[in-house]
């Protein structure tokens, strides 16, 4: 079987691009993502409109995580993994994980919060900034590692740290969309959300390790407290859905979570509160956990 999935490929060399063809989804639903932030100056007075505006932005960047994970897995099996795929899987992540994110939080501070001056709206840009360059910087850092380590031909797990930027976006994300299910009226958390976002840029380029989710999420069938762990997280997801009439909530929790799980499990682990686990150990030798 293996060797006629591999003759197959060998005969279609189209085939060995669909990795490729799946990143630049990946870039063009970040591009998607910035068009549809800037429709909402369409919408000058409809809060409601405005925020649905921003939740469809939020869901393209989150849809465009499909894309990065699938072009990985891809790759991998297509045996396409190329110096090639990693370049352009960082350059679609800093479209879509890094300039669309920062876009459409500086766009909803400043529609939203009815910023009118520029010495109001210069400090949105600054912390939007802030996050824009540590997506950049961490997909630098990333690429010169991959490059490195296939010339000396080792792996480069024990070398990376930082909030991946998918999680940084996601994070984000789940908060833009919290926000539009309550059609806009969370001031508190608009006022906070622009230094959240810089606050996860600086993550990005920290030391701060965290645990591999994808490894994790596919550890599950192998571990059954882990399974019933996600089994309890799907039901309560469900729950709370009907309850409150906000399915975002749980995920809302848990992506916030795991963002500030990170930091506090270095503190507790340098103070000698709790033993490191194993993954808890960075890892960058897939390039779509960039």
């Amino acid at each position: 079987m293996k060797e006629h999935f591999r003759k197959m490929i060998e005969n279609n060399r189209w085939i060995k691009g669909i990795p490729n063809s799946l990143t630049l989804c990946n870039s063009l639903c970040g591009f998607a993502s910035i068009l549809i932030t800037i429709q909402a100056y369409k919408y000058v007075n409809d809060p409601g409109a405005v925020a649905k505006v921003f939740a469809w932005s939020a869901a393209m960047i989150l849809f465009a995580m499909v894309f990065d994970a699938f072009d990985g897995y891809a790759a991998r099996i297509l045996n396409a993994a190329s110096m090639h795929g990693i370049q352009m899987d960082s350059l679609a992540d800093m479209v879509t994980f890094g300039v669309a994110p920062a876009t459409l939080v500086a766009v909803m501070a400043h529609h939203m919060r009815h910023i009118d001056t520029l010495k109001g709206f210069i400090p949105v840009c600054i912390l939007s900034a802030v996050y824009l360059g540590g997506a950049a910087l961490r997909l630098a850092t990333y690429n010169v590692h991959a490059i490195q380590d296939k010339k000396e031909k080792k792996s480069s797990g024990d070398k990376f740290s930082g909030l991946p930027s998918p999680g940084a976006a996601a994070a984000i994300c789940s908060v833009v969309i919290f926000v539009a299910y309550r059609d806009g009226k969370v001031d508190r958390l608009l006022q906070y959300l622009p230094w959240y976002t810089a606050a996860l840029g600086l993550l990005m380029v920290s030391k701060v390790p965290y645990i591999h989710f994808a490894k994790w999420l596919l550890s599950t069938k192998r571990n059954k407290k882990r399974l019933l762990f996600l089994i309890v997280i799907l039901f309560l997801w469900i729950i709370t859905g009907f309850a409150f009439s906000n399915p975002i909530i749980v995920p809302l929790i848990l992506i916030n979570g795991y963002v500030i799980w990170g930091p506090l499990t270095s503190i507790a682990v340098k103070i000698g509160f709790i033993t490191p686990r194993p993954e808890l150990v960075p890892d960058i030798a897939e390039h779509k956990d960039s």
